[in-house]
């Protein structure tokens, strides 16, 4: 697709079942991405980088800290296709949920000198760093879709996956499902 990237959002081994902070179903999003990624010249990837002392762990469990197993892709994600790799969380006073946040380069600025003006988000969690990330995008004026068989959410408190799905349509994101990409 001309002009577009694919975003894969924070799929890492804490983050699927087993994980420090698991989001159940979480590994159901992995098929559907590496389906996606044949579709796009352009996939990127967000990780959380967290030190091994952050503030962000007075919030959630240790999680993804930088260099472990737990902060590594899983190995049935084809990472094959992924251009680059932003890293986020990284200090100890961020928590690094938008993907444009990330301290090894600035997102906005790598899109926009590449081209890209429409931005497929997929990943973890719908409710915290999907939404974030997407949110973001918009607002930078990106052209931002959800695709909703690629994400799922924490549900820390219940009805918190229907307010992100609510909070990003009001702000102009597409929600879309993989069939309706050509």
């Amino acid at each position: 697709m001309k002009n577009a990237a694919l975003f894969i959002v924070d799929v890492q081994n804490d983050f699927l079942p087993g994980g420090a902070l698991a989001v159940k179903n979480g590994d159901a999003v992995i098929e559907p991405i590496n389906t996606l990624s044949q579709k796009f010249e352009w996939v990127l990837a967000s990780k959380d980088w967290h030190p091994q002392n952050t503030v962000h762990f007075d919030k959630w469990p240790v999680h993804c800290v930088r260099g472990t197993a737990g902060a590594s892709f899983p190995e049935n994600l084809d990472v094959s296709r992924i251009k680059k790799v932003f890293l986020k969380g990284t200090g100890n006073t961020d928590d690094g949920y938008s993907a444009f946040e990330a301290t090894n380069d600035d997102l906005e600025s790598y899109l926009k000198i590449n081209g890209i003006k429409r931005l497929y988000v997929a990943g973890l969690a719908t409710d915290y760093c999907v939404k974030a990330t997407a949110l973001d995008a918009v607002r930078k004026g990106f052209e931002v879709y959800t695709v909703r068989e690629a994400v799922r959410a924490v549900n820390l408190n219940p009805g918190d996956e229907e307010k992100a799905w609510s909070e990003m349509k009001n702000e102009g994101i597409k929600i879309i499902s993989i069939n309706e990409l050509k």
